[in-house]
């Protein structure tokens, strides 16, 4: 989004607050390999725990049904049967929410060698006022989560370019934008787009719906006609009259 002042009506995008950041390098010439960025070396399945099924949960986060947001605890249950099936679906793989061999293999696929989506880096994603990226390795971890899903949120609008204008950004950096200085992007799980081509602010507003989203901000709610917010907060706030949502 452009970096215009924004009405205290933002408050509202993100009710989160968090302090003590430390600088951390979020440079894409990471040196882990795809495959060097998860543990599956065998299938996962409904009762699956561990590590493994966390980071399955993380990839597959936008896939959860319309109105969920995925709890990526480590535990394969109904709604992770439900998010593999649907990124299965949507890559043309056999839907039967059981993650293996081939279901690793196209995740790998979009996989970048720091653990990002092929299409989304985290420098676009923390411009964060010119400063870049200023937080911690909590900070970096959601900010990756929050690539996942604009990288499902990309497939759903038909594979084509999609726009980040701000992700991730300090205390400062938000007030200074018309934010608390404690909402959803100072956590790092916040995201604005902007239409690219063919695309508009309503399709991606709509779009988000089926994206694992709790918060979603767009044309109709104060100060987002020139950008659509979306974050994975736990409850579900979504407001852009002007899109029916």
């Amino acid at each position: 989004m452009k970096l215009t002042k924004r009405v205290a009506a933002i408050a509202a995008a993100g009710a989160l607050t968090f302090t003590g950041a430390v600088a951390v390098s979020v440079n894409n010439s990471d040196t882990a390999s795809a495959a060097g960025c998860d543990s599956w070396s065998s299938t996962l399945r409904k009762s699956s725990r561990g590590a493994a099924v966390k980071e399955l949960q993380i990839r597959v986060a936008a896939f959860v049904p319309s109105g969920q947001v995925m709890g990526a605890d480590g535990v394969y249950g109904d709604q992770t049967v439900a998010a593999v099936r649907g990124f299965q679906k949507a890559y043309g793989l056999t839907a039967d929410g059981v993650a293996g061999t081939k279901t690793f293999s196209k995740l790998r696929s979009l996989t970048s060698s720091d653990c990002t989506p092929i299409h989304f880096t985290y420098r676009e994603a923390s411009n964060n006022c010119g400063k870049g990226f200023t937080g911690n390795s909590w900070h970096k971890a959601n900010l990756r989560r929050s690539l996942w899903q604009a990288e499902g949120l990309r497939r759903k609008m038909g594979d084509k370019p999609l726009k980040i204008t701000s992700g991730y950004r300090d205390p400062a950096c938000d007030r200074s934008v018309g934010g608390s200085g404690s909402g959803m992007h100072t956590t790092g799980m916040a995201i604005d787009f902007v239409p690219m081509g063919s695309q508009t602010y309503c399709s991606i507003t709509k779009a988000a719906t089926r994206n694992g989203y709790g918060g979603i901000f767009g044309p109709g709610y104060p100060a987002h006609s020139d950008h659509v917010h979306a974050d994975w907060r736990s409850g579900k706030i979504w407001s852009a009259s002007k899109c029916g949502v």
